[in-house]
């Protein structure tokens, strides 16, 4: 299972190019624990992390994923670029996925992306949960005042919405008896985030599959790295029976 929180830290490069700019910009905490949004990294940032579920969807075995990445391109500009390879399977080290992120900043401190995750790069006839996804999201800073920090022109609400293709965020293994082929069809997810004070994100999402809740902490090192830590519970209507699991994830990034 791929863990999108992994990738935490994307926003505060658009913020950094645009912090001069009269709408308010997102917030750089994490914003979802299983769904992409429309901010990505870029301006020459490298960032890593590992996140994992205990257990895993339709197991009593835990899983975890590792990875890294880069960011290049500017998305205010023209277009953002993020790439990253991630170890699905850490007990043997034999399972990678390669994933793509295009993104450009529409302005007004709104962000659209399109997405590729889990090309599978090798052992790919093992039986797993992760396959080829295809994605589109748009992503909110909401403009309120109300939700805007006067001090830092941020805003404190976050919202994502996107459509995804091909077994997208598809927490039921293909060898699973619940599987269904219509699952296979575009399906929604949304995410929202809101800041409950300095450098802490609560989360809801709607992943697809599950319904899912968490928060998200940033640790600044330095004006230019971050470290960004995520928790949260998945599948909190017990669908399908398969009970509440645990989700957590730790990014890190640098931008040169």
């Amino acid at each position: 299972m791929l863990v999108s929180a992994l990738l935490a830290f994307t926003a505060p490069q658009v913020a950094h190019a645009e912090n001069d700019s009269e709408p308010a910009l997102p917030n750089i905490h994490g914003k979802s624990l299983a769904t992409p949004t429309g901010w990505g990294a870029a301006y020459g940032t490298v960032f890593a992390g590992m996140g994992g579920t205990v257990p895993a969807p339709f197991s009593d075995n835990s899983d975890a994923a590792v990875g890294f990445g880069v960011g290049i391109g500017n998305p205010v500009d023209n277009l953002g670029l993020q790439a990253s390879v991630v170890s699905l399977d850490l007990s043997d080290w034999k399972r990678y996925s390669l994933n793509f992120k295009l993104h450009r900043y529409l302005g007004n401190g709104n962000s659209i992306a399109i997405g590729v995750n889990n090309i599978i790069l090798t052992d790919s006839d093992t039986a797993s949960d992760a396959s080829e996804c295809y994605y589109i999201v748009y992503s909110q800073a909401v403009q309120d005042p109300h939700v805007i920090n006067e001090d830092t022109n941020i805003s404190k609400l976050h919202f994502s919405v996107g459509v995804g293709y091909g077994e997208f965020w598809e927490n039921i293994p293909s060898y699973s008896s619940i599987y269904r082929e219509s699952e296979r069809e575009a399906r929604v997810f949304a995410n929202v985030s809101y800041e409950l004070f300095d450098e802490l994100n609560a989360i809801a999402e709607w992943d697809c599959e599950f319904l899912n809740a968490g928060i998200s902490k940033t640790f600044m090192v330095g004006p230019q790295s971050a470290l960004v830590a995520s928790v949260g519970a998945g599948n909190l209507t017990d669908r399908y029976d398969d009970g509440i699991r645990f989700i957590w994830s730790l990014g890190a990034g640098i931008m040169f």
